[in-house]
């Protein structure tokens, strides 16, 4: 097993796509750690002074320029041996600040009440790294928990550039708060070497990120890399140290239920042998249909199980 460091450069960065033909920027093992370094925002968010600003951030904007709407990506990473058909098993080791600040953002015409605010407005929140909060400005100090809203591997090639802000199949703009240190994300693979890029780092957010930016801020995240060639899904699933985790993103929120659901009475006869019928009803009793995001075009429903009640029924 190797332990790489991929810094975020002009080089090793690109700006608000998702695409096949991007040539990965490092190749690693299955098992390898990578600790990746990732940028947020836009030359006009900087703040002005008063805070630490990654000054490899300057040189992506200048070189690497938005290519989409969308976020600042550190990537892809391959992973030797991926072919479409495996399942990438992304295990997020660590997740830590980059820098002292994050920002929120509301912005006319967006967010899920895109009617009742017209005026831009723009929050630097100090995160205090001994407290591990940030400090909001009416007198708050929100607990963190970071994650990265953007992990995703290449889109499948047909669908050609696309941009980072719709989550879809590759995963990408998933903002699913549950993904932090110790879970695991489960990627299907589309193109050769699977080609992972991750960014858009979140300091907290809650479900649904209802104005459209949580506490965006530049984070650095140590991933182990798996591939699994025993896994067979065309869609992303997670799990925490407890959950079992399936995922539904659709313009309709319904149907985000529907798919997020369906894919959980899978899993539940797959980890724990259950018959359909017998999945549905315990999902009834015991799984929580979460709202992950509604800002994202795709809207997206998460679907939680304890692990502990599948356990043992699968012999």
């Amino acid at each position: 097993m190797a332990h790489h460091h991929l810094k975020a450069s002009a080089e090793t960065c690109h700006w608000g796509f998702f695409d096949a033909a991007l040539p990965p920027v490092l190749t690693v093992e299955s098992g390898d750690r990578v600790t990746i370094d990732c940028l947020s925002g836009a030359p006009e968010i900087l703040p002005k002074s008063g805070f630490h600003i990654p000054p490899e951030i300057h040189e992506v904007h200048a070189h690497a320029p938005k290519q989409l709407p969308g976020h600042i990506l550190t990537g892809p990473v391959a992973v030797a041996g991926a072919e479409p058909g495996d399942v990438l098993e992304v295990r997020i080791l660590d997740v830590d600040l980059r820098q002292d600040w994050g920002y929120n953002v509301i912005r006319p015409l967006a967010g899920t009440l895109i009617d009742d605010f017209h005026e831009t407005r723009l929050l630097h929140i100090p995160l205090d790294r001994d407290a591990w909060v940030g400090k909001l400005p009416w007198g708050l100090d929100l607990p963190l928990a970071p994650f990265f809203g953007v992990m995703g591997v290449a889109a499948p090639p047909a669908w050609g550039r696309i941009t980072s802000i719709i989550p879809r199949a590759h995963g990408g703009n998933l903002d699913n708060k549950e993904l932090v240190k110790g879970a695991t994300l489960y990627l299907p693979v589309f193109t050769p070497g699977g080609n992972f890029s991750c960014g858009d780092g979140h300091g907290a957010q809650g479900d649904g990120e209802v104005n459209v930016t949580a506490i965006e801020t530049a984070l650095q995240g140590t991933f182990e890399f798996v591939l699994r060639k025993d896994l067979r899904f065309a869609y992303p699933r997670a799990e925490t140290p407890t959950h079992h985790i399936t995922m539904g993103m659709d313009p309709d929120l319904d149907q985000c239920a529907i798919r997020a659901l369906r894919d959980m009475i899978v899993l539940m006869g797959e980890k724990g042998g259950l018959s359909r019928e017998d999945a549905y009803t315990l999902c009834s009793l015991a799984a929580d249909l979460r709202v992950t995001q509604t800002v994202n075009v795709s809207k997206g429903i998460h679907c939680m199980i304890a692990k502990g009640l599948l356990a043992g029924k699968a012999g």
